[in-house]
């Protein structure tokens, strides 16, 4: 009898703010200025997602597939990221069990946007939305977050190899 592997990958992706770009998380749009600065359209939540796949497949990161000296990735929609990430998992037979999502930001308040953000990444992953948790955190106005200055994202996911 052959068990399955479970494997884990963590993703961790931070972008300042741009006030002339409209904020996008998790492939929701949150508003239409105070977005993040970043060579594509900087979904932090996506980007940290894409890294923790790539990881938990041992097949490299987000700047490999995806380099910011690229202009191919301009202003991309980070969702591209994803589907390659998930075509990866495919080709491996390998199965997303849990994705788990923490967003540290000072501002703005993420909770009214929480189950737009996990819908829409359970979507592009096509999984059960209970396959996916979306948190946030303060710093307390601690750091370059504390002070309103970017927004950092961090993804841990658990991925089933060979069942």
């Amino acid at each position: 009898m052959i068990r399955p592997v479970i494997r884990i990958g963590q993703g961790v992706d931070i972008h300042p703010f741009d006030a002339s770009r409209p904020l996008i998380l998790g492939g929701v749009r949150i508003s239409e200025t105070n977005g993040l600065a970043g060579h594509s359209d900087a979904d932090a939540v996506l980007h940290a997602i894409t890294d923790a796949i790539l990881g938990a497949a041992g097949a490299g990161d987000i700047g490999q597939y995806f380099p910011s000296t690229d202009e191919r990735w301009r202003n991309a929609d980070s969702r591209v990221f994803i589907i390659e990430a998930r075509r990866i998992l495919d080709e491996m037979e390998a199965e997303i069990t849990n994705l788990d999502i923490t967003v540290i930001a000072q501002q703005p308040k993420l909770s009214p946007h929480r189950d737009a953000m996990v819908a829409s990444i359970a979507q592009l992953l096509d999984l059960p939305e209970g396959h996916v948790n979306v948190k946030a955190t303060t710093t307390d106005h601690l750091g370059f977050i504390g002070r309103g200055e970017g927004i950092c994202a961090m993804a841990i996911i658990a991925i089933e190899v060979g069942a």
